[in-house]
C-alpha cells in the first residue's frame, strides 16, 4: 500500500460517522478493504473488525478502535492537515496499522502473524470490543493505535472510575429549612473535589494525581419525591486501584447511591522490552529521537495488557491534544512518517533474532 493509498483509506475512514455503537458501516468497509489487500478478516461476534496476515511463530496484535466520540467534521484538507471526526482518535492510528501490515505482507522475510483489530466502544465505559479480545488472544508481542506523534511511545495510561451518583429524597418547598437534593449533590461534588485536592497534596505529577471531573448533572422529581444525579469521572494514579477509588468516593458521597458504569485500573510497562527497542530504533532511523509518554487517560492497552502480560506500547500518528476538539486533524507527512517507523519496527520484532 502506497502512502497516497494509506491516506485515502484514512480519508474514506473519516467519511463513514462512527461514534459508540454505531461502527457496523465502518466494520464492514474495513474488512472490505483488508480483503482487497491480502488480509484474512472478518468481524467477529461483538462487531471487531479483525484482519491476519502472515504466518510464523511470533504473533502481533496491532489493537485499534473503530469508535469516536460525537460531533460530526466536514472532511476536508486545508494545506497538509487532513480534518475529520477520529483522524487523530483513532483511525489516523487504526489507518497507519493497515497500511504498515498490508507492505509487510508483501515481503518475503517478513516471517510473522500480525492481527489488525479495529474494536468497538472504546470511547464508551464498556470498552466492549476489548474485553471481547482480550480473552481470546495470547500474543507475543501487542501495540495499541492511539496517538503518540511518530517519535512517541506510550508506555502508561492512567486508570478511569466512572460513576453515577444518585441523591434522593422527600420533596419541599424552597423556602423551608430542609437542604434541597440538587443542592446536597452539589455539596458532595465540592467534598469529593476537596478531598481529592488533600489526595494530591505532595504528587507533584500529573500521572501520580487524582483527577475527578463531573461530566453530567440533573436533577428532577415527581411531587412526592426529588432526585439528583451526578455523573462523575476519576482518573486514577497507578497507588489507586478502582475499588479503593469507589470506597474512597463512597465515603464522599454518604447516603448517595453509587453506581459503577466503567473501570479499568491504571497500567505502565517497561520501555526496554524487543518492542519497545525496535520501534526506538526505528524513529532514530526515521530522523527522531523517542519520546516517552505517560498519558493521563485511558485506553484499551488498560484492558488487554495486564491479561496478556506480554511487551505492549501505544503508538500512532496524531496530537492527542487534538482528541475529541472541533478542531480534529492530522498532520499529512507525520502520517507518512509514522507508516515507516510501523512498518520497520514490525519488521524487526516480527523475528525476535532481529530484535
Amino acid at each position: 500500500m502506497t502512502d497516497s493509498e494509506a491516506l485515502q483509506l484514512l480519508e474514506s475512514m473519516l467519511r463513514i460517522p462512527s461514534p459508540s455503537g454505531q461502527e457496523a458501516e465502518l466494520a464492514d468497509f474495513l474488512v472490505r478493504r483488508m480483503t482487497d489487500c491480502g488480509f484474512r478478516a472478518c468481524i467477529d461476534e461483538v462487531g471487531n473488525a479483525v484482519g491476519e496476515v502472515g504466518e510464523g511463530p511470533t504473533t502481533i496484535v496491532l489493537l485499534g478502535h473503530m469508535d469516536t466520540v460525537p460531533g460530526e467534521i466536514p472532511v476536508r484538507y486545508e494545506g497538509n492537515c487532513l480534518y475529520g471526526r477520529g483522524a487523530v482518535d483513532a483511525k489516523g492510528p487504526l489507518a497507519a496499522f493497515i497500511a504498515a501490515a498490508a507492505r509487510l505482507a508483501r515481503r518475503s522475510d517478513f516471517l510473522c502473524r500480525l492481527v489488525v483489530i479495529g474494536c468497538v466502544e472504546e470511547e464508551v465505559p464498556s470498552s466492549r470490543g476489548a474485553f471481547f479480545v482480550r480473552d481470546r488472544y495470547r500474543p507475543d508481542f501487542c501495540v495499541v493505535g492511539e496517538p503518540s506523534g511518530w517519535d512517541g511511545l506510550t508506555i502508561g495510561y492512567k486508570g478511569s472510575l466512572q460513576v453515577v451518583i444518585r441523591i434522593e429524597g422527600p420533596a419541599s418547598h424552597s423556602a423551608h429549612e430542609r437542604v434541597p437534593v440538587a443542592e446536597q449533590a452539589c455539596e458532595a461534588w465540592v467534598r469529593i473535589r476537596s478531598s481529592a485536592e488533600t489526595f494530591n497534596v505532595h504528587r507533584s505529577r500529573a500521572f501520580e494525581r487524582l483527577r475527578p471531573a463531573l461530566t453530567g448533572l440533573r436533577s428532577g422529581g415527581d411531587g412526592l419525591m426529588e432526585w439528583a444525579e451526578l455523573d462523575i469521572h476519576l482518573r486514577l494514579p497507578p497507588d489507586l486501584p478502582p475499588a479503593s477509588a469507589e470506597a474512597w468516593l463512597r465515603e464522599q458521597v454518604g447516603e448517595g447511591r453509587v453506581t459503577v458504569r466503567g473501570a479499568v485500573p491504571a497500567w505502565v510497562g517497561s520501555r526496554t522490552t524487543p518492542l519497545h527497542r525496535a520501534f526506538a530504533r526505528a524513529i532514530r532511523r526515521a530522523g527522531g529521537t523517542p519520546r516517552y509518554l505517560l498519558k493521563t487517560g485511558t485506553s484499551d492497552l488498560n484492558v488487554v495488557a495486564p491479561a496478556w502480560q506480554c511487551p505492549a506500547l501505544a503508538y500512532g500518528p496524531g496530537d492527542a491534544a487534538l482528541d475529541h476538539t472541533p478542531e480534529e486533524h492530522i498532520v499529512v507527512p507525520e502520517f507518512w512518517r509514522s507508516l515507516r517507523v510501523l512498518e520497520e519496527a514490525l519488521w524487526e520484532i516480527g523475528d525476535v533474532r532481529r530484535a
